[in-house]
């Protein structure tokens, strides 16, 4: 397809996928409605051993269905590199839905050739509550970008691409290297992203390429979302040490929770033996603080907004500790598991084949 004397590339969308039956046909229809030449598209699913009826019901598309053994998000990722012919490789994951003009926003976003990544926004398809608590929290589930940036290195934990609607250059893989395998559960797309940066590509963060998600919809998924999450967050110190800013980040949570809560173990066993009326005041105020300081806060945001959806004020900040504790838990559960130096860990591109296969 031309656009004047513009000749559109070839793209590669590469998902993802295990037990996602129940999810992966609205994706593919989806995919099957981009305003983009379908001579120059092509589908990669990559299956980790579904046990439903995903491969049947991808069957009936005009998709590539591979097998990966291999268990884990960035394993599917790598394979679905290999088996792909695109000279932009776009992922999404099978509980998403993309618009009709996803594909041309990844593209029109590569224009600078500096450009070695781009993000896109994620928002909510359901409207439940939990659905729309990810969305509007103060710690939202994913990312949603207000306003287009292009960024040479990532220096916020709010403000990367996200594993579900981002686009990399085949190029940039081959000299970057491959997604890092020991990563399974969470911040699996952002070392490769900071890795991105260190060989100085740029990444484009936008509002413009925007897929819907299925959150999560009860609040023990969401937790077991989150404690994955932990995890990833707890690989992260081991592997990049402290020059990555995630790194920092997840050092910071775990030392602050640290204090929090020795210092509330001590204020506890202090005023069980001292009896004292000012300690015991004191333990319940720091033991209260996080919930009292994101009412407050859950409160003002209500009220500005006028749109009467008073219940937030209490429910949100309750699920936003229970998120913290659970990404806390699962980080410190990870850092106290060997990790095993033998295996594949984000290679550069020259011990790794990155070409496609024909």
């Amino acid at each position: 397809m031309e656009k004047g004397n513009e000749t559109y590339p070839q793209v590669s969308v590469v998902v993802p996928v295990k037990n996602g039956a129940v999810h992966i046909k609205d994706l593919l229809d989806s995919l099957m409605r981009v305003d983009y030449d379908h001579d120059k598209l092509e589908i990669v699913i990559v299956d980790g051993n579904s046990t439903d009826h995903t491969k049947e019901i991808a069957s009936k598309y005009p998709v590539k269905f591979i097998l990966e053994e291999k268990p884990g998000i960035n394993a599917a990722r790598n394979t679905g590199v290999k088996n792909s012919n695109g000279e932009i490789i776009a992922f999404t994951d099978h509980d998403c839905i993309v618009p009709k003009n996803w594909i041309k926003k990844i593209v029109e976003n590569f224009q600078d050739p500096k450009v070695g990544c781009v993000g896109g926004s994620v928002l909510r398809y359901n409207n439940d509550f939990l659905a729309q608590y990810a969305d509007e929290s103060i710690l939202p589930v994913l990312r949603f970008f207000k306003k287009k940036a292009v960024i040479n290195r990532i220096s916020s934990p709010m403000y990367f691409p996200v594993g579900c609607n981002f686009a990399v250059k085949r190029e940039a893989i081959e000299k970057v290297g491959f997604f890092d395998e020991r990563f399974k559960n969470g911040f699996d797309e952002l070392e490769f992203a900071e890795r991105l940066c260190e060989m100085g590509y740029k990444i484009v963060l936008t509002n413009e390429m925007i897929v819907k998600h299925k959150h999560r919809s009860s609040m023990r998924e969401l937790l077991r979302q989150t404690f994955h999450y932990g995890q990833g967050g707890g690989l992260l110190p081991k592997i990049k040490g402290v020059k990555s800013i995630f790194s920092k980040w997840v050092i910071l949570s775990l030392t602050v929770f640290t204090l929090w809560f020795l210092t509330l173990f001590s204020l506890a066993v202090y005023t069980f033996f001292s009896h004292s009326i000012l300690s015991l005041i004191t333990f319940l105020g720091l033991l209260f603080f996080p919930l009292f300081g994101l009412m407050t806060l859950y409160a003002y945001r209500t009220f500005k907004s006028k749109d009467g959806k008073y219940k937030r004020i209490i429910a949100y900040p309750m699920i936003d500790i229970a998120r913290s504790l659970t990404f806390v838990a699962g980080g410190i559960h990870q850092i106290v598991r060997s990790v095993g130096t033998n295996r594949f860990g984000g290679l550069p591109a020259r011990h790794l084949n990155v070409k496609a296969k024909r």
